[in-house]
């Protein structure tokens, strides 16, 4: 386990209600927070119940005996904890790297905070210089997709299953797109924006002007960025 993972992880652990609603997100270093959210619920320390993100997020919540609601019975949760696969100095983010973007957006969209743990490798100057983008397409659309971005200069591919044949399948039954730039993005929100609006782009990776705080473990310590 990485103790830089686990020092980032801890700090957000502060910032959990004594009670109420909140999103859980995926990746390796929120799986170390909600084991540590499990414990604190077990210790009676706090009564959260979490509106998981992700399938992944939904095992952790199961393995770790936290409570779950969802977006109908809470439409507005107090905050989310989610990882993230590059984080800018703006603090817009690349998400996507286990494929469930689409609901973590969601997720963090109905939060009053979101709060993000990584380790400083995540932290870039701008996005998509090194981690593709991903967008999550119709399979219908998807040779229609892939004419479009290619139009706009960027190069695509499907995103393969491992141990199974052909593409992955989201959590929503679509295919994700890795896309790749010529160079570093310089405004996501607006790239996000122009990706959407080819038909058949259900969602894309980039977060812009979303996240509140990012939590940035070390080996040593843990600090926190904000807006």
């Amino acid at each position: 386990m990485s103790k830089a993972k686990t020092n980032a992880a801890m700090s957000a652990l502060k910032l959990v209600p004594k009670k109420g609603a909140m999103g859980l997100g995926s990746g390796s270093t929120v799986a170390i927070f909600a084991k540590e959210l499990g414990r604190l619920e077990s210790e009676g320390k706090t009564d959260i119940a979490v509106v998981p993100s992700s399938y992944q997020a939904y095992q952790l919540a199961n393995e770790y005996k936290i409570p779950l609601t969802n977006l109908d019975l809470n439409p507005e949760l107090i905050l989310t904890v989610d990882g993230a696969d590059e984080v800018d100095r703006r603090l817009d983010l690349i998400k996507g790297g286990g494929g469930a973007f689409f609901q973590e957006k969601i997720v963090a969209a109905a939060s009053k905070k979101l709060i993000i743990v990584v380790d400083e490798s995540k932290l870039v100057e701008q996005l998509g210089a090194k981690f593709p983008t991903p967008v999550e397409v119709l399979p219908f659309s998807l040779g229609f997709v892939r004419r479009r971005v290619g139009a706009m200069g960027i190069d695509s591919s499907v995103r393969e299953a491992q141990g199974k044949l052909g593409p992955v399948v989201t959590d929503n039954g679509n295919f994700i797109l890795d896309l790749r730039f010529s160079k570093a993005i310089d405004d996501p929100g607006r790239t996000a924006a122009e990706l959407k609006m080819v038909p058949g782009v259900v969602e894309t990776g980039l977060f812009a002007g979303m996240t509140d705080e990012v939590h940035v473990g070390t080996d040593a310590k843990s600090y926190v960025l904000r807006k």
